[in-house]
């Protein structure tokens, strides 16, 4: 079989080091709070919506990690028809679809629907998060990254350091760094 290669731009993070590394901030800042399951629903359909292939292969991994069923990860492209979904998560996905498509905006509706269900602090972390996976999500489409190459947990503590951030890299970090 014969797989379409994607087609490597640039290495966005040695060519702009300074914002890969706020982008990875913002990343960290706006994760704080959040359920680990619902966090990765958010960024998996925002990345379905963007068609971020790498995104989608990070966070269905990140998702499986945090303990979500692959039901749900499969009906996640379908959610409002589905029934595996808990009031909260529906609001949630509503509020990311409303920000990530934003030509429609976000209405009055989807943003009461969400407040009902995340206390203040919370929505504001929710929407923070929905923005941050929407920059990923652009940064790796306009500079596409093989997933095949995707940061993992064997990803070598020596290009972390060379990061200079305090976690492991979430996103796209330059193929060349893992395939040797």
């Amino acid at each position: 079989m014969t797989t379409y290669q994607v087609p490597q731009r640039m290495n966005f993070t040695t060519v702009a080091p300074k914002v890969f590394k706020a982008v990875l901030a913002l990343d960290a800042a706006a994760r704080e709070g959040i359920d680990p399951v619902l966090l990765e629903l958010v960024q998996i359909r925002a990345s379905q919506i963007n068609r971020c292939a790498y995104c989608i292969d990070y966070h269905t991994s990140d998702a499986r990690k945090a303990g979500e069923s692959e039901e749900r990860i499969y009906q996640l492209s379908a959610w409002e028809e589905s029934s595996l979904y808990t009031e909260a998560e529906r609001a949630a996905l509503a509020l990311t679809e409303a920000i990530t498509v934003l030509p429609e905006g976000v209405s009055d509706e989807v943003y009461a629907e969400a407040a009902k269900h995340f206390e203040e602090k919370e929505l504001a972390q929710l929407i923070a998060l929905i923005f941050t996976v929407n920059t990923w999500n652009r940064m790796n489409v306009a500079t596409p990254q093989d997933a095949r190459y995707r940061v993992t947990d064997r990803f070598p503590r020596a290009v972390a350091a060379s990061l200079s951030v305090g976690h492991r890299p979430r996103h796209a970090v330059h193929h060349s760094l893992t395939k040797g």
